[in-house]
């Protein structure tokens, strides 16, 4: 299974993508100016910041290029050139560097760049889950470098969602349940849903992009000999063994593993991850440790990824763009959904 680039692009992405250094492995849209949310009408989509993230090969050279034909885009780093722009990008948070509140072309966008190897790194472990949780949901690919390697990266990192969010869901639920599940992924301990987002986000992306949702997972969980699936009634059944659980833990990307490993294991026991990883398959509560493995991976990314985006976009946009993120999360608090929306 391969992720084919849209040709059908826009000409507005096109339009957008000629004014950046063209050396680029991915490009992707995503967010809630490229894909409608529930609850948010065509006219107020339009109006939405369009978000991109572009991998790299050659973090500085890009960077290089991007400065001289986009120098206003960055904050007051840019005096810092090239290398110290790519180091803070690969050192630091979730090795991604965003400009953001950028006008182009009449609208305004975001972009974070990071390094093609890092994203590769990201999608197979889950280091940061910062871009692979985005890649976890659909987006619209503009650009896909025939590298055999960041493919297979792609689709491990959405098998990796099945897997995690069957460990976490019953043994039998909907396919919508399944969905919700994998959106809320990278949402899981990011401290932005307590300050800063809109509290139904998940459901929002969900309902109106169920088709999305099946195009991008329908061949992987045909595929999978841990579930039964049934398309037409759009429910599965997934094997909650201890045999079967083991099975799918032994799976996971492996900083997930690592944190389920130093959450069971006190310390100073040193047992090997395969036998801490048969313990929690036994366990009842074997799910809510997955859980709180990741939340463990996406609270600290999100942390250090939004302080380090206080440098990268200077400090007026920072306060313009959370005063817009909070106001989004008390519209969305003022419309609560029903019980109804959030399964």
């Amino acid at each position: 299974m391969t992720l084919p680039a849209l040709h059908n692009t826009s000409v507005l992405y096109r339009r957008i993508l000629s004014q950046f250094p063209q050396d680029i492995s991915l490009a992707f849209a995503y967010g809630s100016g490229v894909f409608k949310q529930h609850g948010t009408s065509q006219g107020q989509m339009e109006k939405n910041m369009l978000d991109f993230v572009f991998a790299v090969d050659d973090p500085v050279t890009w960077h290089t290029m991007n400065l001289l034909q986009n120098r206003k885009h960055y904050s007051i780093l840019k005096l810092l050139g090239p290398t110290v722009i790519s180091s803070i990008q690969n050192d630091h948070g979730a090795s991604v560097y965003y400009n953001t509140l950028v006008p182009v072309d009449g609208r305004i966008i975001k972009y974070g760049v990071i390094s093609t190897d890092s994203l590769i790194d990201d999608l197979i472990h889950w280091k940061t889950m910062y871009v692979a949780g985005r890649l976890h949901k659909p987006v619209r690919l503009l650009v896909q470098s025939e590298s055999g390697k960041l493919r297979a990266a792609l689709v491990a990192n959405l098998k990796s969602a099945v897997t995690a969010s069957f460990l976490m869901l019953p043994e039998s639920f909907t396919e919508e349940d399944l969905f919700l599940q994998i959106a809320g992924l990278s949402y899981a301990g990011d401290f932005r849903m307590v300050i800063g987002e809109d509290k139904s986000k998940v459901a929002n992306i969900v309902k109106d992009n169920i088709q999305h949702f099946r195009i991008l997972y329908s061949n992987i969980l045909r595929d999978c000999p841990q579930v039964v699936y049934k398309p037409h009634q759009g429910k599965l059944e997934v094997d909650k063994s201890p045999e079967g659980q083991f099975t799918q833990l032994m799976a996971l990307p492996r900083t997930l593993q690592q944190r389920i490993t130093k959450l069971v294991d006190p310390p100073g026991k040193n047992r090997d991850v395969e036998e801490i990883l048969l313990q929690v398959a036994q366990d009842p509560d074997c799910g809510t440790v997955v859980q709180q493995g990741i939340s463990s991976i996406v609270k600290s990314s999100s942390i250090t990824q939004s302080i380090k985006g206080i440098a990268t976009a200077g400090l007026w946009k920072t306060v313009s763009y959370s005063s817009k993120k909070l106001m989004k999360m008390w519209k969305g608090g003022k419309r609560k959904p029903s019980v109804s929306q959030m399964s």
